[in-house]
């Protein structure tokens, strides 16, 4: 059928001829007899034919109505002189909308998935869902979670003003004590830093139990803290920031503790790499002996035992609080990092095999010599009450209870703690003037119960 658009939107090619014009007007006298109609959309150049309507319905929903087809010429197929110039009515059949259809990944989910239960939870390799913390599986996890969270402590809630007055004095400390606090400050400033560095983008990743992730969060946002401390320690003591940050590049015996870490790190950050294999499992094993074992475990020792003996000797006492609270945080940190190493042994035997075994001796063996240089170079005439072969007895003593802790037999029988103060400060409470500063055993209000 012809319409109006036909002659006035389209630019004549012959002069109209008296057939032409007759049809037109057959076409139009057509518009008494049938109600009007929409016209269509065009595609491709073509009028659309037998375009479908829908309505709603109360119990179905959505139903389409059909007409029902028949044999349609394409349009313009005939010749004008035999186009119908009658409108034909075309029944219309109901017919039912069909049932949105499920994306097969989304079926094939629906038909893996399984309620969580604690048999199907592992610490590697887990294919069980890890955005459902519950059921637990390790309750020891959870709880250091909530440990790390009801000892929470801030920088700034330390007094440091006696510290600021005993630096500035020009006889308030030791030349030597003096290097102890730069070099201390210069290595934990950026050690910290490694270790949140390597939670993030390596641990997180790898380990696949949910209450495990819960805890490396929180110790993740600890090392942010004590990160934050070492910079108001610095800051308050108005110590040169570029010469203390970059002693973990500038010092021999802080740098090469800092790229033996960085050098476990490596492997794993890369983001192609997945558990799964013995090879890599065998990787996340030892990264987690590099920083459990090492570097928490034995290269934050000297430094921690150093600036404590000061604080002990009455001096330095705000900066030796702020490690005080750190050396509690890093002692959990230890026990959850063993209790980890520990539990994948245990649920996946064949990594810790006897070459496994010679390796993690060997990696705690290494921190030990390079913790040692670093005790030599800070204390090359020692302190009082302290100097390097005290401490590398100590270290001994410190490797001896790792390599204890992670199954492995004693490489320094015999040794004994000549810090036993040390240990005091780890394991006993505290009494301290809860009015001049906070007892490190101090927690926050949401944890305390009337037990």
């Amino acid at each position: 059928m012809l319409s109006w658009d036909d002659f006035e939107d389209t630019p004549a090619k012959s002069p109209v001829t008296p057939a032409a014009r007759q049809q037109a007007l057959s076409a139009l006298a057509l518009n008494d007899e049938v109600p009007p109609v929409r016209e269509q959309p065009r595609e491709t150049g073509q009028h659309t034919q037998n375009r479908s309507k829908s309505v709603l319905t109360a119990d179905t929903g959505i139903v389409l109505l059909e007409p029902v087809r028949g044999p349609v010429a394409a349009a313009g197929a005939e010749a004008p002189s035999q186009a119908s110039t009658k409108a034909e009515k075309q029944p219309l059949r109901a017919v039912p909308a069909a049932a949105p259809s499920t994306p097969p990944a989304a079926e094939d989910d629906r038909q893996q998935y399984e309620r969580v239960t604690v048999d199907r939870k592992a610490m590697i390799n887990c294919r069980a869902d890890l955005n459902q913390l519950v059921p637990f599986k390790y309750e020891w996890a959870w709880q250091k979670y909530l440990d790390g969270c009801a000892n929470h402590w801030m920088p700034q809630e330390i007094n440091m003003t006696a510290d600021i007055a005993l630096w500035k004095a020009a006889d308030g400390l030791s030349d030597d004590e003096r290097t102890i606090v730069k070099r201390s400050l210069g290595f934990f400033s950026t050690a910290d830093s490694l270790v949140a560095n390597n939670l993030v983008l390596s641990v997180y990743r790898q380990i696949t139990n949910p209450e495990c992730r819960q805890y490396l969060l929180r110790q993740a946002f600890e090392e942010a803290i004590h990160t934050h401390a070492y910079q108001y320690c610095i800051e308050s003591l108005g110590m040169d920031e570029g010469e203390i940050f970059n002693m973990y590049h500038e010092i021999p015996s802080v740098a090469t503790k800092a790229s033996w870490a960085v050098n476990y790190t490596r492997e794993l950050a890369d983001p192609t790499f997945r558990t799964g294999t013995t090879e890599n499992d065998r990787k996340l094993l030892r990264n987690l002996i590099a920083y459990y074992c090492v570097l928490e475990g034995v290269f934050f020792y000297c430094g921690f035992t150093q600036i404590l003996s000061m604080g002990r000797r009455n001096k330095m006492t705000g900066t030796a609080e702020q490690f005080q609270y750190i050396l509690r945080d890093e002692s959990m940190h230890v026990n959850f990092g063993i209790d980890v190493i520990n539990q994948i042994k245990l649920e996946n035997p064949r990594l810790w095999d006897a070459q496994m075994q010679t390796q993690a001796c060997d990696m705690i063996l290494e921190g030990l010599t390079l913790e040692v240089a670093y005790a030599r170079d800070t204390m090359p005439r020692g302190v009082l009450g302290m100097n390097a072969n005290m401490m590398e007895e100590y270290l001994q003593f410190i490797a001896n209870r790792r390599l204890v802790q992670i199954g492995l037999q004693e490489q320094f029988p015999g040794v004994k703690n000549p810090f036993t103060w040390m240990s005091e400060i780890m394991d006993l409470k505290k009494e301290k003037n809860f009015f001049e500063t906070r007892v490190t055993e101090y927690q926050t209000g949401g944890a305390l119960t009337w037990d």
